[in-house]
């Protein structure tokens, strides 16, 4: 459900009662009901579903319809929407623990995230950054990696959420090779043979032969190199403010960014409604909403579900549904 205070519980009730998912699966919401009931009534939206316990979940009910996991851990009038809470951050982890565990035991097919909020998860003392940390930690996953998924542009990070001044100390050739292979095997997954990636270079102009620096000379050429040579449709490093242009873009299944924003500027750019957040190499199916909690205009029956609905019918392709 995500952050109880963001647009989380909204995106859900609409998402749980779409066409589209319906046909596919029988969607499962861990998250609080009294929340979703109380967002329901302030955003006039009259969802659909079956609301059972932890208990009641814990003895493997059989289901047929949607249904919320009540996860119990906070009341709804309790929450104020659209602010930091200590208690939002709290929450969000305990679901997102409950549906990893669920997925990991295999009594869901995958998990379809809302978005969290990273200072309310610090406050309540999660110190990994974001989802996809977070659920590596939690499957003993040690390589994987973020991909914006969408039909317009697929983008790789190579480092996801540090500051500017880490990147060139955390990209290494062997990193990049990492996530190459990762997205490479998701690609093939979803169908595509053998897919042509573009990888990023981290300076202007792919550092200009050493001029702007030398992490294309040292770290990703090689990288490209050995992906290459594995049998892997790859060129780069290119250069980062031509790289997202149609006529590359044409050529291009996916891309491998060196950090957030240059990959996810252009991708939002394309794709924001229809965009996805999968995270690659985790033994389960994870994917996500493009966008965050957007506090501003939490409870208020603003937010599209667009994104969500898009997340849950990527789990279901990655799922192989």
């Amino acid at each position: 459900m995500g952050d109880p205070a963001g647009i989380g519980p909204e995106l859900c009730l609409q998402a749980i009662q779409a066409p589209a998912i319906l046909d596919k699966c029988i969607p499962v919401v861990f998250g609080d009901s009294s929340v979703l009931k109380i967002v329901a009534s302030a955003c006039s939206i009259k969802a659909k579903f079956k609301s059972i316990s932890m208990s009641e979940w814990n003895n493997n009910p059989s289901i047929s319809e949607a249904v919320v996991v009540d996860c119990g851990t906070i009341d709804g009038t309790q929450v104020e929407p659209g602010q930091i809470q200590k208690s939002c951050g709290r929450v969000s982890y305990k679901y997102i623990k409950t549906a990893a565990k669920a997925a990991i035991d295999g009594r869901i097919i995958g998990m379809a995230t809302a978005p969290i909020h990273k200072e309310a998860l610090r406050l309540a003392g999660i110190v990994l950054p974001g989802h996809t940390e977070i659920l590596a930690e939690l499957t003993g996953t040690k390589t994987f990696c973020m991909m914006m998924a969408s039909d317009l542009i697929n983008v790789s990070l190579a480092t996801i959420h540090v500051g500017y001044a880490e990147v060139p100390g955390l990209i290494s050739t062997q990193r990049i090779i990492r996530v190459i292979g990762l997205t490479a095997h998701a690609l093939r997954h979803l169908g595509i043979r053998s897919p042509r990636i573009t990888v990023c270079g981290l300076n202007p102009h792919s550092g200009e032969n050493g001029l702007f620096g030398n992490e294309e000379q040292n770290i990703i050429e090689p990288a490209v190199a050995d992906a290459q040579l594995n049998g892997l449709n790859v060129e780069g490093p290119t250069s980062p403010d031509t790289a997202f242009m149609p006529a590359i873009r044409e050529k291009t299944d996916a891309y491998v960014a060196m950090y957030h924003d240059q990959g996810l500027i252009p991708f939002k750019m394309l794709a924001f409604d229809k965009g996805v957040n999968v995270s690659l190499g985790l033994p389960i199916v994870r994917t996500s909403v493009d966008h965050g909690t957007a506090f501003d205009i939490a409870w208020q029956g603003k937010a599209s579900p667009l994104s969500m609905i898009e997340s849950i019918l990527w789990a279901l392709r990655l799922a192989g549904m």
